[in-house]
């Protein structure tokens, strides 16, 4: 070898419904890049056990999150979608990651630093080591680019990092297998197995905040429903979210600049950028100098426009139980195939004993 073949992996988590800030930051990258990349896309339903152990209906969330991707316009016949824990690899390479990966670096993670709180003595050990399986996520399939948001690019240096000391320390085993590819770590060349994935990160509305507070990230667990749209709102819902969205006294900056220390105007431009996309210059550009009672309704308009299709094909795909469900079944096939492929090759590095 002596590159690796381009790959996009992405997944997403199935707790909750899915909210404007996932379809800006995530599901509408994912449809952009099935038209340049080969694309795996992934309801994480194993990554969901951290956050919350007993689920009620994990089955029907893991449904929906799939139905998200296919109205969106993600083509399964194209591309692979699927759930995680139908491929049993993701949960091996993990095993064998958690054995690269240090207890330091799983402590450093900023996520778990706030999701653990103060009673870290009493998370899981599922959520110590999240990024060691959103690492086998990746790799197991060697993807290449990963779309992220800014709030999981701490997770990606993590699986590069561990990608980087898997290469080093089996570099002579990866070469003599004749299964590597030479890569540059500072002034050594290692033979590696795993790419250093790269993020793909940007666009007007990388990251979506709070319609209540500006200095929060859009949530699916946060209490008040006005702060987030749903991809299953209807129009009227849509609409009232926006008008009820807080906002300043002041009037839209003409300038990109003006829009510092005002996070709920920068955050209501970005939507905006982000669904009609274009650069925030350009929505400051069209509405600077007017007043919110302006810019509300043209955005909730856009929103109804761009959100109100994909809603509404949500519901007819989600209808369609026994569909989504091949989906899943198809692509669970064609991924642990590929799977299979990368661990039967990680076995024989490690040395363990097969066939």
């Amino acid at each position: 070898m002596t590159a690796f073949k381009p790959l996009v992996f992405s997944g997403v988590q199935p707790t909750g419904n899915l909210h404007l800030g996932n379809y800006l930051g995530a599901i509408k990258k994912f449809v952009a890049l099935q038209e340049t990349s080969d694309c795996i896309y992934c309801v994480v339903d194993l990554h969901s056990l951290t956050a919350q152990l007993v689920h009620d209906d994990l089955k029907d969330q893991t449904r929906a999150i799939t139905a998200a991707f296919l109205a969106s316009g993600i083509d399964p016949t194209k591309h692979i979608v699927f759930n995680q824990s139908r491929v049993m690899q993701h949960a091996e390479l993990a095993w064998i990651f958690n054995c690269v990966a240090r207890i330091g670096w799983m402590n450093r993670m900023t996520q778990f630093k706030d999701k653990a709180g103060k009673d870290r003595e009493n998370a899981s050990l599922g959520l110590l080591a999240y990024p060691s399986l959103m690492a086998a996520d990746i790799l197991v399939y060697r993807a290449t680019h990963v779309p992220v948001g800014e709030d999981q690019k701490q997770h990606l240096e993590l699986t590069r990092d561990i990608a980087q000391k898997f290469n080093n320390d089996f570099s002579d085993r990866i070469a003599g297998l004749g299964v590597g590819v030479e890569m540059k770590v500072g002034e050594e060349t290692v033979n590696g197995y795993f790419p250093l994935t790269e993020p793909i990160i940007g666009g007007p509305a990388a990251r979506i905040m709070s319609l209540r507070d500006g200095s929060k990230k859009m949530s699916k667990s946060d209490p008040s429903d006005l702060s987030r749209i749903n991809l299953t709102d209807d129009a009227d819902t849509i609409s009232k979210k926006i008008r009820k969205a807080k906002t300043d006294p002041e009037a839209l900056p003409a300038e990109l600049d003006g829009l510092a220390g005002r996070p709920e105007a920068e955050n209501l431009v970005g939507i905006y950028a982000g669904l009609a996309e274009i650069s925030k210059e350009a929505v400051l550009k069209e509405f600077g100098g007017q007043q919110f009672s302006v810019f509300k309704p043209a955005l909730a308009d856009l929103a109804v426009e761009r959100l109100a299709p994909v809603a509404g094909e949500m519901r007819r795909i989600s209808d369609d139980r026994a569909y989504v469900d091949a989906v899943l079944r198809d692509g669970g096939e064609r991924a642990g195939a590929l799977a299979e492929a990368t661990m039967k090759t990680v076995r024989d590095i490690i040395g363990l004993l097969q066939g």
